[in-house]
């Protein structure tokens, strides 16, 4: 799947902000999801419609459990981060992340994912 769509980019010590509205093709249609690019970590935090609290830590080979909230309600959720790759390039705020991780969804669903962004 394939989601483009506008943002802010900014930088504050040294870590990278992306803040951007989700769309109704993203099912979470006003919510506001704020990634952040430390070095070889990222971490997603969504507030607002349907995500209200949804938190996502990325760093190579931790896990971390949280709760996701969908439109239909929460569930208990488990990252392990296979890898992070950062080429991001703070001089010109471009670049790209690559994130590969295994998700479980309250021990019923189980799936190996692939994350990438490109800021353009």
């Amino acid at each position: 799947m394939e989601f483009i769509t506008d943002g802010k980019l900014y930088q504050r010590k040294g870590a990278v902000y992306m803040v951007y509205e989700e769309s109704p093709v993203s099912g979470l249609p006003g919510c506001l999801t704020t990634l952040k690019l430390d070095g070889d970590t990222l971490r997603m935090k969504r507030v607002g419609t349907g995500g209200d609290g949804t938190e996502l830590y990325f760093e190579k080979d931790k896990r971390f459990s949280s709760i996701y909230e969908t439109p239909f309600g929460q569930m208990g959720m488990e990252v392990l981060t296979r890898s992070v790759e950062n080429r991001f390039d703070l001089e010109t705020l471009s670049g790209g992340i690559t994130v590969k991780y295994d998700v479980s969804l309250e021990g019923m669903a189980e799936g190996k994912n692939k994350l990438e962004i490109k800021v353009m």
